[in-house]
């Protein structure tokens, strides 16, 4: 029987060398017996979150069709939400005797997409929640004032929670007799420190020297706190300035109480200032309701 002992062994074959790049590799195999090929599945899109509910205030309504409404709200968690609220002008609607002015509502939105923010939302259920007084008469005007100042100076979608309680806090301070310019003074110092536009009212803005307090000093919507002959004591602007920061509504005013007269127009002139060349409606009313109760009919 032939051996291969005491011979070399063979060597391996040498391996096939891969095609030049540019020929075909042969057909591409097919999936298997009894399945088809099919295109990958679509990116799937985000899921929609469900809203949950908002405490808000009605700041403004306007017609959006013969049945419904655009109503602008005015919510702690989202800020200023715009909502269309379908079948309220309705006789039989639920919403139509919910969305008052001036009182507090739970309110339900229909769902957003997670990757949109979209600045008009549908209102999709409103409930009463209760438990503030109805303004009278004279505090309707301020009232309304309050709310133009909010949707003129407030950004959409922008959330001021601790301006939305002392907006709260401030309807029922109106609605007390004899509280209403301490309140109103309140207010727009609480405005415009939130939105950034109230200097610190402790020391002078250009050099930042602290107040003296028989020193009178008046607030000028583009220089700050400045000394002026005809301006409040700088006691009161450091009682005022020490109010803002303790973040009490009643400390605030007891502190805007004394002083409400001497601040109306300091405090206007800046709320004008930042503005611009919009006017203020209400005021414009107040004004006009205020001529017409001067005129006494001629005998």
């Amino acid at each position: 029987m032939a051996t291969n002992e005491g011979q070399p062994p063979e060597p391996d074959p040498e391996p096939e060398a891969p095609p030049p790049i540019g020929e075909s590799l042969g057909p591409i195999p097919g999936p298997p017996p009894g399945l088809t090929a099919r295109s990958p599945a679509p990116p799937r899109r985000p899921a929609s979150r469900a809203a949950a509910p908002l405490l808000a205030y009605v700041l403004h309504t306007h017609d959006w069709s013969e049945t419904s409404l655009v109503v602008e709200l005015f919510t702690r968690v989202q800020g200023r939400v715009v909502v269309v609220a379908k079948g309220a002008k309705r006789p039989t609607s639920q919403l139509r005797p919910v969305l008052l002015p001036f009182q507090p509502v739970l309110t339900l939105l229909g769902r957003t997409p997670a990757d949109e923010r979209g600045e008009v939302h549908l209102l999709r259920t409103a409930e009463w929640v209760g438990g503030t007084a109805l303004l009278g008469p004279d505090a309707l005007f301020a009232g309304f004032y309050v709310n133009e100042l909010l949707l003129k100076l407030l950004a959409r979608q922008d959330p001021h929670p601790r301006l939305f309680d002392a907006y709260a806090d401030t309807l029922a301070a109106l609605a007390s007799e004899g509280e209403q310019p301490a309140a109103l003074r309140a207010f727009e110092l609480t405005l415009l420190r939130e939105l950034g536009l109230l200097p610190e009212l402790a020391s002078v803005t250009l050099t930042a020297e602290a107040l003296r307090p028989d020193a009178p000093y008046a607030l000028q919507p583009e220089a700050g706190l400045v000394p002026d002959a005809l301006g409040l004591p700088g006691q009161a602007w450091v009682g005022l300035e020490a109010a803002l920061a303790h973040g009490s509504g009643a400390a605030l005013r007891a502190a805007c109480k004394p002083v409400a007269a001497g601040l109306r127009g300091p405090l206007r002139a800046t709320l004008h200032y930042h503005l611009g060349s919009t006017p203020l409606r209400t005021r414009h009313v107040w004004q006009g309701v205020q001529r017409l109760t001067e005129i006494r009919p001629s005998r």
